[in-house]
Formats: C-alpha cells, sequence, structure tokens
C-alpha cells in the first residue's frame, strides 16, 4: 500500500505539496521544519498536549450510532461528534497543539487566518489558556456573516483583523497573515488552521488532526466488534478535519473514503468552491496543489454558503487523494447543505455546522449497503450559522 499520509522530506505528497515562500520567510518555514516532528512527538510534549486535548477540551469525542438517520438511508451511519469539544468544532486539536509548539520555539505572539471563524475562536482560546498575545486575520464579509464568533474572539483578548482585499473571505485573510509573518518573522508563529500552506504546516495540522481517526478506530472496535468502517466521510475546504478523520484510514484498503467539497451555486455556475472538479494545477499560499484559477494563474474567488468551504484551494494531501483516486469526491451545492442541515437537526436534534452539512449530503447523493457502516465527521456545531439557517427557513 502506498505511503498516503506523510509527505516526503521535501513536503510533497506525489506532486503536491512543497514550500514556495518569500525569502523572507524562509528562516521561520526552515526553523519549524526542522524542529517540529522532534518537538510534538517528545515526551514532555505529548504528555502536557494530551492532559489538555483530555481535560480541557474534552477529548475523547463521542462516536454516536444516529438510528434515525440510519433507518432513513437504510444502512448505519456514525457521527463522529467533533462538535462537542470546547470551542465547538475540531479546530481546537490543531490550535492547542501549535500553540505549544510555538511556546517550545520561544515566540510569544501567535497569529491566525479564520473563515467560519471557528479557528479564529480555537486559536484565541489556546492563547487565553497559554498567556500568549493573538491576532486573528479574517475577511470583512466573513466578520459579517460570523459575527458571533467575531465576539467570541474579542472576548477571548485577541485582535481581529478585517481582511478588506479581494473577495474579503478566507483567501484573503490567509494572504494578510503571510505579510504579517513576513513582517514579524522573529516573536511570532503563524498558526495555519488548515492543511494547506507550505511543508511543514500540512504534515503538521493533519497529525494534530488525525486523534479523530484514531479515536474512531478506538470506540468502532468497543460499539461493533470492528476498528474499520466501510466509509469515512468528511467535508474539505482546505480540509483539515477530513485529513484528521481520513489519516488513520488512507492507508487500509477496505476503507472507502469520500470527500464533501462545496459547489457553492453549482459547478457550472461560476459561484462555487468545489477545488478538484474547478482547480488546476497550481500554487497557493507557499504550496503546490489544486487551485481555482484563470488560464494565466489568477486566483478565481470561489463562493460557498459556508465560510469554513469558502476556499479557492485544497490542501496537497487531498489533492493527492484526488489524483491517486484514493477518495471519492462529490460537489455539494448549498441548497443540499442546507436541506442536510435541517433533516439532522429534525432527525437527531443536533444542529450542524454548516460545513458539516455539506458531508451529510453524501447520503442523498451515494448507495450505501445495509450493513455498510458509515462514519461521517460532524466537524462543528451549528450555533455560528444560526443566522443563514434562519434567513433560508421559515421557522
Amino acid at each position: 500500500m502506498k505511503n498516503y499520509k506523510n509527505p516526503d522530506e521535501n513536503g510533497y505528497y506525489g506532486e503536491f505539496g512543497g514550500a514556495f515562500i518569500p525569502e523572507m520567510l524562509y528562516p521561520n518555514v526552515e526553523e519549524l521544519q526542522k524542529n517540529y516532528l522532534e518537538i510534538i512527538e517528545s515526551e514532555d510534549f505529548q504528555k502536557e498536549y494530551q492532559f489538555l486535548l483530555k481535560n480541557y477540551v474534552g477529548r475523547a469525542t463521542p462516536l454516536y450510532y444516529a438510528e434515525n438517520v440510519s433507518k432513513k438511508y437504510n444502512t448505519r451511519i456514525y457521527l463522529k461528534r467533533e462538535d462537542l469539544n470546547h470551542t465547538g468544532a475540531h479546530k481546537i486539536n490543531n490550535a492547542l497543539g501549535q500553540v505549544l509548539l510555538a511556546k517550545r520555539l520561544g515566540k510569544t505572539r501567535i497569529i491566525a487566518e479564520t473563515g467560519a471563524g471557528q479557528h479564529g475562536v480555537a486559536t484565541a482560546t489556546a492563547c487565553a489558556l497559554l498567556g500568549l498575545e493573538c491576532i486573528v486575520y479574517m475577511g470583512e464579509i466573513d466578520i459579517q456573516r460570523q459575527a458571533p464568533n467575531v465576539a467570541r474572539m474579542k472576548m477571548l483578548g485577541a485582535k481581529v483583523i478585517a481582511a478588506t482585499s479581494g473577495s474579503k473571505t478566507l483567501k484573503d485573510a490567509v494572504n494578510e497573515a503571510l505579510r504579517d509573518w513576513i513582517n514579524n518573522p522573529v516573536t511570532t508563529h503563524y498558526v495555519i488552521g488548515s492543511v494547506v500552506g507550505p511543508h511543514p504546516f500540512p504534515d503538521l495540522v493533519a497529525r494534530f488532526q488525525s486523534i479523530i481517526s484514531k479515536e474512531i478506530k478506538e470506540q468502532l472496535k468497543e460499539q461493533t466488534g470492528r476498528q474499520n468502517p466501510d466509509y469515512v466521510i468528511a467535508c474539505v475546504g482546505g480540509g483539515s478535519n477530513a485529513a484528521g478523520t481520513f489519516y488513520h484510514f488512507v492507508e487500509e484498503e477496505e476503507v472507502k473514503i469520500i470527500a464533501a467539497e462545496a459547489g457553492g451555486h453549482g459547478i457550472e455556475s461560476g459561484k462555487s468552491a468545489a477545488t478538484t472538479f474547478l482547480g488546476t494545477l497550481g500554487v497557493l499560499h507557499g504550496s503546490k496543489s489544486l487551485v481555482m484559477q484563470t488560464k494565466d494563474g489568477q486566483v478565481i474567488e470561489p463562493h460557498s454558503i459556508s465560510a469554513g468551504l469558502d476556499y479557492p484551494g485544497i490542501g496537497p494531501f487531498h489533492a493527492h487523494l484526488f489524483k491517486e483516486k484514493r477518495a471519492e469526491f462529490f460537489s455539494i451545492n448549498d441548497d443540499e447543505a442546507l436541506q442536510s442541515a435541517f433533516e439532522l437537526t429534525k432527525l437527531e436534534g443536533i444542529i450542524p455546522a454548516l460545513e458539516s452539512a455539506h458531508a451529510l449530503a453524501v447520503l442523498d447523493k451515494k448507495r450505501f449497503n445495509e450493513n455498510d457502516i458509515v462514519v461521517i465527521c460532524l466537524s462543528g456545531r451549528g450555533d455560528k450559522d444560526m443566522e443563514t439557517y434562519l434567513k433560508s427557513y421559515e421557522l
């Protein structure tokens, strides 16, 4: 079986990955490349990290057998409840790990980008806990559509700076954060929230998120007597929750992997974020991957109803899975995601994040057998999306 999980020494997953960075950033990135594995694999680091995951974050998150949804789709559906983490999403797994890493590297200032706001809240939370300064860059449009998370970040002591260029969403927030890092190379660590960016970030984030699939294996064994499901499903923008959900299964041949991308108004509409359907090989934010771009390399503005999937690229780990046909990719449009969110709420009493609703929508697109075990990552809770839900639904 191929090694899908980890990149080579230059940060490549097949032809995707690497570190395409301005010279000014080279010392920061090289420092990380040289030290990250030794630090995060050390006994001292793991002891502190695992203690906080258990006693602060509230892990392990439940693997919940969704009986009502299972009946409707005539298969066995389990939800990995990342929405029950402290801060309401999977993002805290990585934010906490990276802030602990930054402290060990002697950094005093943390910067982050955020789309839906969950990564910003998670990073601000970790910084509050561990006593570091926190600056979060967020697109001006996302600030408006994710107001509750902006309030949380400020309450946690973070400074939220609006990205006012381009589409004023996640891509532009990443650009602003990279500019900041170039200007403050010595004191600052950039906590990238997804499996994107220059090596080692895609690997670093995937390792911190891999706790998701590690727990799924253990919990499934306990509940069903077998470690491996037939299918694992997760939503993919940059792809951190998906990387964590797939991590310990990509090299298990019998497990089928499904990724749900944000189709927006439809792949052909010009308003979409389905990168594997629309993207071509390019470099975005420091790594080579599939990018939605024009023939002359200008990034095409993505669209998704969900701020966390509103990104014109995809992590190199996922691009590799796509190219090698190791994962099956679905494009889920805005209306399909909304419908699935309302369905889960009514059937199971769980309001999911709009991002997670894209993964749930795969149930309407693919046929499963009665005895299949299907695990879906419920990456976050829906509080932050209530305004969007209210607009689209007559309560």
